[in-house]
């Protein structure tokens, strides 16, 4: 694991975007999380990605640099503060403002308002509470062969542990369940970060 994590190599505008983020109490993804992001972006050559949960603007940044050069990011977030950051992170990365489309606004208040089957990959960096319900979201959002990704399948260490018996953990579970048991999911977990639940839609 520290390995893989010292393999990704972050720049000063990804590692200012972290910063910011620790400095607002929030988590951001790690470097080798970010850097199977930006995989997987680029081996779907994504030129439509939606990510739930903004942040400071880390994991955009990952995504857009594995995107085409034509690619549209839209992020949404409830906190337009956070946002705001984003906003300058993703322009000192050297991205254009045309190459992201910042909503705020609550996901599952905005989500509905997207396109079906038009997107290539689906980022969830969200409330654990949300994750069923973004996950029923990017089945409708994503084209076939398009890619889900939902940051925290570790539930912070606990998945594994038969004793955890919280809500967020218990949550984690039944969304990992929910997807490896539908038939129009290819899933597996990648133990980067705080995990990885990737999966191709069918």
């Amino acid at each position: 694991m520290q390995f893989a994590e010292a393999y990704a190599s972050e720049d000063i505008v990804l590692a200012t975007a972290r910063s910011l983020a620790l400095e607002l109490g929030l988590d951001s993804v790690s470097p080798a999380s970010g850097s199977v992001l930006r995989l997987l972006a680029a081996a779907g050559s994504a030129k439509a990605v939606v990510e739930i949960g903004t942040g400071t603007g880390s994991s955009g940044v990952w995504l857009l640099r594995g995107m085409r050069a034509d690619g549209v990011l839209t992020t949404i977030d409830v906190e337009n503060e956070h946002q705001r950051i984003a906003r300058r992170i993703f322009v000192e990365a050297g991205f254009a403002p045309s190459r992201t489309r910042i909503i705020t606004g609550r996901a599952l208040d905005v989500l509905p308002r997207l396109a079906d089957g038009v997107y290539d990959l689906v980022f969830v960096d969200a409330d654990v509470t949300e994750f069923g319900a973004c996950a029923d979201a990017a089945l409708r959002l994503l084209r076939p062969g398009g890619v889900l990704l939902v940051n925290g399948a570790m539930a912070n260490g606990r998945i594994s542990d038969p004793a955890a018996r919280d809500v967020d953990t218990l949550t984690v579970r039944e969304t990992l369940r929910a997807v490896r048991e539908s038939e129009e999911w290819i899933p597996a977990v990648v133990p980067s970060g705080a995990g990885l639940l990737a999966a191709v839609k069918r």
